[in-house]
């Protein structure tokens, strides 16, 4: 049993698949706007290993971030990070919303990184 859903409403941190995706291109347009895509994208790459642990830490952290980020963000920010497919939809938003608008001349940077990440 996963020790995170003892602190955790499944049903009220449940994301639809659609608040998903505008979360998700909401936080690329934000970063794409600040013109951080190739930042965003190594950072990602390189913590990849890490989300779910980072999930982890959250449900442990969760009782002492509430009051300063509500409860039910944490929640769903906990279920965002523990399902690790996560992380590639936020970097293929990222990705797409870079060669929409500002960020397009950064996507060769964005897919060598991707690809070196890859093989290392």
């Amino acid at each position: 049993m996963n020790a995170g859903l003892l602190l955790l409403d499944p049903e009220e941190a449940a994301f639809t698949d659609e608040e998903r995706d505008l979360f998700f291109a909401r936080v690329a347009r934000e970063v794409c706007r600040r013109g951080m895509e190739v930042p965003a994208v190594l950072a990602l790459e390189l913590h990849r290993p890490l989300t779910f642990m980072g999930s982890q830490v959250l449900a442990i952290f969760t009782p002492m971030l509430a009051p300063a980020f509500g409860w039910t963000n944490l929640q769903k920010l906990y279920r965002l990070m523990e399902d690790r497919t996560n992380l590639d939809r936020l970097l293929e938003a990222i990705e797409a919303t870079a060669q929409a608008g500002r960020g397009a001349p950064n996507d060769e940077v964005i897919q060598d990184l991707r690809k070196d990440t890859a093989r290392g």
